[in-house]
Formats: structure tokens, C-alpha cells, sequence
């Protein structure tokens, strides 16, 4: 059997979770991987058959998407030769993780495709949003479509809806509490979030798309972004501050830390998944304003535990799918 893998390259967590999945299709056949973005400090373990520029957003300094590095890092040429090129007769299961060059492609050769995203959890309208409409829901629905739909959501909100998928190494993780907070905002500045956290009386460690070097500066830390530090950050921490992504927050409470979320400004998925987080108990902070401060230390003083059930079903989902969507 010959399978397609392909994953969004804009951010952590798609990758991340790719890195869980990956050596379970290999048990079926050869597994190509896709990949298409420009946003990601995490690496795949294996070699990649496609690299593509596709379409990505860029995290600004100030809570949002940097829209005018957006608009220049986009090329819609490219991104067309891109989807126009790519042969997918060969493959016997394609799989998409909100991967657009491959999701177009499919639908321009007629080839049926299955989402194996959180992103497509929102085809279902159970799943949580903001009660005013977003043209978002426009970007969700076409940014990559699929023929096939199994998601991941911090609650199972539909059949087709699943729990996340937690890596091994973060399940198999010994974890201990050495006092500090982790932290991963990308959409914020370092020196903005540094002389903030200054301000409290706990220990920070910063995670920064921006910075090559490990530096302290008072009680915070900046390290660059990087898989094993950043879990040996998350297993030993009291909490995770972060943003409105997905993975982060849920492993996080797998590990049982305490979670405080701040979705970015403008991003409609993120604030999604703050109101779905908010049902289950972890804080929203909308922004970093006068009050932020405040706000943090009520969070550190909190010592609400958010209990949460994510059973290990990743082999079986994966199992599932190739026995009902593979072509042999």
C-alpha cells in the first residue's frame, strides 16, 4: 500500500502530532509525507517526499497575525503550480492534516482524501464557537477539503470526533513540578512578555520563534523553540501560558498543569478553542492589557485542577481508517 501523508507546516502541532502517527501508517505500506508552510520549529524524524511553500499566515509581536508579512509571504502562483503538479494517482490512502496543495489537488483530480485534523472537527456545528458568525468558518471549510472527516477536539462533540492524540513521549513522561511556568505565545514580544513576567514573583521559561540563544533576564528565561526542551520545560513546570492552539493546551492537561489560555487576536480557530477550553474549566485571558498582571497572578494563586480524560486510541484511529478509506 502506498499512502500520502500531508501536514500543515504553520505552527507546532501539526507536526507534532505527525510525529505519533507517522510510525503507525508505516506498519501498512510506504508512507510519503507532505509538507507545506513556512511557521514550524518542529522537524519530522523522517525524510520528506514534498516541500511546499503553500499558504501560511505569520505570528506578529502584538497578539495577532502580522498581516502585511502575510500578504508578502503569500505567492498564489506558486501556490497553483504547486497544487497542479503534484501526482496522487499512485497513492492508495491520501491523508490530510488542514494541508491545502494536496487538498486542492485532490479535488482538481478527482481523488478522495481524509482529514485526520482538529481543524475538521468544525464540520460539525456541535463543535464550540463564538456566538457571532466569523467569515472564518469560509476559511475552515475551504482552505483544505477533504472527502472524509476524523477529528480531534478536547471533547467528542460527534462520532466522528475524537479525543487528542497525545505523543508517546509525552504520555511515557515523568513529570515533577520545580516551581516555574512555561511559556509559549508566539504572537507576543519577548521583551513585552519578559519585562510583564518580571513583574510576578514566579519563575518564567519562554519558548520564542525569535531567538537563537538561551538568555535570562530577571526571574524569566527565553529559550528558542525546541521539541525535547520544551517538554522537559512542560513535564517539570506548575503551569503552561499559551496561546489558542490545540495540541499545547491539551497535552498540558494531560499532564495535569494548570493551563491559562490567550488566544490570538483576530484568529477565529484560536478563539474556538479557548471557548471549548473555558467549558472545561482552563481561564481565557482576551488580551494583554492594564489588567493582564492582575489577571496572571489570580491564575497563579488558582489551585483548581482541570481534570480531563484522553485515552491513548491513536493506533486504533489509525487502524480504522485505513481499513475504511484505503483503496486495497
Amino acid at each position: 500500500m502506498k499512502i500520502l501523508y500531508a501536514i500543515q507546516g504553520t505552527g507546532n502541532g501539526h507536526i507534532s502530532r505527525a510525529r505519533e502517527i507517522v510510525p503507525l501508517l508505516q506498519q501498512y505500506g510506504e508512507v510519503d509525507l507532505l509538507v507545506s508552510g513556512t511557521e514550524a520549529e518542529v522537524t519530522l524524524a523522517q525524510p520528506l517526499k514534498y516541500k511546499f511553500h503553500g499558504f501560511s499566515f505569520v505570528f506578529g509581536t502584538n497578539g495577532g497575525v502580522d498581516n502585511w508579512a502575510t500578504f508578502k509571504l503569500m505567492n498564489l502562483p506558486r501556490l497553483w503550480r504547486d497544487i497542479r503538479s503534484l501526482p496522487l494517482k499512485q497513492y492508495d490512502l491520501i491523508i490530510n492534516d488542514f494541508e491545502p496543495v494536496s487538498a486542492w489537488a485532490c479535488r482538481l483530480q478527482k481523488v478522495p482524501s481524509v482529514s485526520l485534523s482538529h481543524q475538521c472537527s468544525f464540520v460539525s456545528p456541535n463543535t464550540p464557537r463564538p456566538a457571532k458568525w466569523s467569515y472564518a468558518e469560509w476559511l475552515l471549510k475551504y482552505y483544505s477539503p477533504t472527502s472524509h472527516h476524523i477529528g480531534f477536539h478536547f471533547e467528542r462533540y460527534a462520532d466522528f470526533i475524537h479525543t487528542p492524540v497525545i505523543r508517546s513521549e509525552i504520555r511515557n513522561m515523568k513529570t515533577s513540578n520545580l516551581g516555574h511556568y512555561t511559556v509559549y505565545l508566539p504572537a507576543y514580544d519577548d521583551k513585552l512578555l519578559t519585562k510583564l513576567l518580571n513583574k510576578t514573583n514566579k519563575q518564567w521559561q519562554i519558548f520564542s520563534k525569535r531567538q537563537k540563544t538561551h538568555y535570562r533576564e530577571g526571574n524569566v528565561e527565553i529559550f528558542p523553540v525546541n521539541n525535547q526542551d520544551f517538554n522537559n520545560s512542560l513535564a517539570s513546570c506548575e503551569g503552561l501560558l499559551t496561546g489558542g492552539g490545540f495540541e499545547g493546551p491539551a497535552e498540558a492537561l494531560f499532564l495535569q498543569k494548570k493551563v491559562l489560555m490567550i488566544p490570538m487576536k483576530g484568529q477565529y480557530e484560536q478563539q474556538c478553542n479557548a471557548l471549548a477550553a473555558s467549558k472545561l474549566g482552563v481561564p481565557i485571558i482576551n488580551e494583554i492589557d492594564d489588567q493582564f498582571i492582575y489577571r496572571i497572578n489570580n491564575w497563579l494563586s488558582d489551585d483548581k485542577q482541570v481534570e480531563v480524560d484522553f485515552p491513548d486510541e491513536t493506533a486504533q484511529i489509525v487502524d480504522d481508517m485505513v481499513k475504511r478509506y484505503a483503496k486495497v
